[in-house]
């Protein structure tokens, strides 16, 4: 598929055919083009949770669902996904990684990092999953863990306390799924989210004074 497409198509899928289990080799590449992704000092400070058996994803769904008497149509759509995946994120593997010789920092300081890049990367990890899902004819759906089940789902699955779930992707076979009531807000313009040179300058401002110029010019 061409790559303007995958962008095009990609999507939240909220319900999948659970008779159709995702190849294995179709899991293969959606976690090797994960680890794709950049990261700072190539720290690959990610990891990844693959829970493919029924019993597997039972057990996630009972530990990160918000609770009792909060079965939705989302969540019921959900729970039909055959493979689930959760990306983690290791903040100390950064920390050592700038505390090396080469990155010129003598200590582990967390203060240093104005972002948090190893939440940053694992998200772009997960964003190349989504979009490998579109390009192998899937469907997929990144979405968050409750904060107050994260104690659970690390019980549930022996996490261990340095890795951080940036939130979990359902990935399978579309099924008849119902369209977010959240896309009636529709998607901003370039002109509300780009500044070109200044904040404030828009693209149809950038464009105005780029023709102005050309007229000026003679072009």
């Amino acid at each position: 598929m061409e790559f303007a497409d995958v962008v095009r198509r990609r999507r939240m899928v909220r319900r999948y055919d659970p008779e159709r289990p995702v190849p294995d080799e179709v899991v293969r590449r959606l976690l090797t083009h994960a680890t794709r992704a950049p990261s700072a000092g190539f720290a690959q400070g990610w990891a990844f949770l693959v829970l493919e058996t029924a019993a597997e994803r039972e057990r996630f769904w009972t530990a990160a669902s918000p609770g009792t008497g909060t079965r939705t149509r989302w969540l019921d759509g959900m729970r039909t996904a055959p493979l689930i995946i959760v990306p983690l994120s290791d903040k100390s593997a950064y920390l050592d990684r700038y505390a090396e010789p080469d990155k010129g920092w003598t200590d582990r300081d967390e203060a240093r990092w104005a972002v948090p890049y190893w939440h940053v990367d694992t998200g772009m990890a997960a964003l190349l999953m989504l979009l490998t899902a579109v390009d192998e004819g899937l469907g997929a759906c990144l979405f968050g863990i409750p904060a107050q089940r994260l104690g659970v789902f690390r019980e549930a699955f022996a996490v261990p306390e340095a890795y951080a779930p940036v939130g979990a992707v359902t990935v399978g076979y579309r099924a008849a799924d119902h369209r977010s009531a959240s896309l009636a807000r529709g998607r901003r313009s370039l002109d509300e989210v780009v500044h070109r040179g200044s904040w404030g300058v828009t693209v149809e401002a950038a464009q105005a004074s780029a023709g102005a110029r050309n007229v000026a010019d003679g072009g």
